[in-house]
């Protein structure tokens, strides 16, 4: 192995994350690691990069199943490069405003209850005369499927 390999340790100091969290990422197949002759993780210097993107898409409410499947999509799996990013930053757009309108309208309906705002669990005069909805579901119906 050469020189340009990074421990373990040395990768989760320098993209600001726990040892675990790498460990958790390939586990879950976003990053890979080599083993040494000690069977120590070492990584390529390019899984900074492709944990920096983990990091961000994350922070914008990409699901790391999504990460996934965007990095997956790159021949050989390669570490992104700027193109590849801005690619993936347009894929997840549409997604991320239909989960911003969704938490909107959720925030718009907090204070009500859980679906209507008439706070009965058993019959609402306005949306759900007679538990109507209850025979048929259970949960937060009108929550869950509020613009969906």
């Amino acid at each position: 192995m050469g020189d340009r390999e990074l421990s373990v340790g040395r990768v989760a100091e320098r993209c600001g994350v726990k040892v675990s969290t790498l460990h958790f990422y390939e586990q879950k197949g976003l990053i890979k690691s080599l083993r040494n002759q000690g069977n120590q993780r070492r990584y390529k210097p390019d899984v900074l990069r492709r944990v920096s993107i983990i990091k961000a898409a994350q922070k914008m409410g990409i699901t790391l199943d999504e990460i996934k499947e965007a990095l997956s999509a790159l021949p050989n799996n390669r570490t992104p490069n700027k193109n590849d990013w801005e690619r993936m930053a347009m894929s997840w757009q549409a997604a991320l405003t239909l989960r911003i309108d969704k938490l909107t309208r959720l925030k718009d309906s907090m204070t009500g209850c859980i679906g209507c705002g008439c706070l009965s669990m058993d019959v609402c005069p306005i949306y759900n005369p007679g538990d109507r909805v209850g025979q048929q579901h259970t949960g937060p119906v009108f929550l869950d499927n509020s613009g969906e």
